[in-house]
């Protein structure tokens, strides 16, 4: 018998799906070049304010979505790749699926920050880079273009080959799951809340995360 549980929260889904959207649109507009890349520089404050917004909501958000849902310890993660898994597994993310989610929020983070500093040396700079020396801004840019992008690339792949595998090997469609927010599940557990009240309080936050960012884009004059 399955049971029906709103795992993902509709913050969480328009967050990754935003996400996703913006992170596609800075490889178009950086490899674009010329005036796109002010467009590169919007889209990269607005995943700087989703960044900012999910590390909030990955304390307050719903149920499957708090870190703490899917912070496993070593012993946790050497259980399930030796086939033992906890029933939790199959509701939000398992293991390997928390450690590519944690890395891409790291990356990421590392990705965006790195172009606050960053300098083409053509036309455009980062808004920052007028607080930190020649060199700092020289080291961010090497790391913004010749290392970050390829490594956010390479976790790309690797969290769409998982998600393929899940699809074909294992028939269930993550996907689905992220996109109307529920799942069937063994056996009964919580749900995640995804009410007026959460989502107004989500909308808040992303308002206040992004007001954050504007602020911090603005000292740079």
């Amino acid at each position: 018998m399955s049971n029906k549980v709103r795992v993902w929260d509709l913050p969480t889904r328009i967050f990754h799906w935003a996400l996703a959207a913006c992170v596609i649109a800075l490889a178009i507009t950086a490899y674009a070049g010329g005036n796109a890349m002010v467009w590169h520089f919007r889209f990269g404050y607005a995943v700087l304010s989703l960044l900012l917004f999910r590390l909030v909501w990955g304390l307050v958000g719903g149920r499957w979505s708090r870190f703490a849902s899917f912070l496993y310890s070593p012993a946790a993660i050497g259980s399930y790749l030796r086939g033992r898994s906890h029933p939790d597994h199959l509701v939000g993310h398992n293991p390997l699926g928390a450690a590519s989610v944690f890395a891409l929020l790291i990356f990421l983070c590392a990705q965006v920050g790195t172009g606050l500093f960053s300098d083409d040396e053509i036309a455009f700079a980062g808004p920052l880079t007028r607080f930190v020396s020649g060199a700092t801004v020289s080291q961010a840019t090497w790391y913004h273009k010749a290392v970050g992008q390829w490594v956010l690339l390479a976790l790309v792949l690797l969290h769409v080959a998982a998600i393929l595998f899940y699809l074909v090997k294992k028939k269930e469609n993550l996907v689905r799951a992220m996109i109307v927010g529920d799942k069937e599940v063994p056996r009964p557990v919580p749900s995640s809340r995804d009410d007026a009240a959460s989502r107004l309080m989500a909308a808040i936050l992303l308002a206040a995360c992004a007001a954050g960012v504007g602020w911090l884009v603005g000292l740079g004059g």
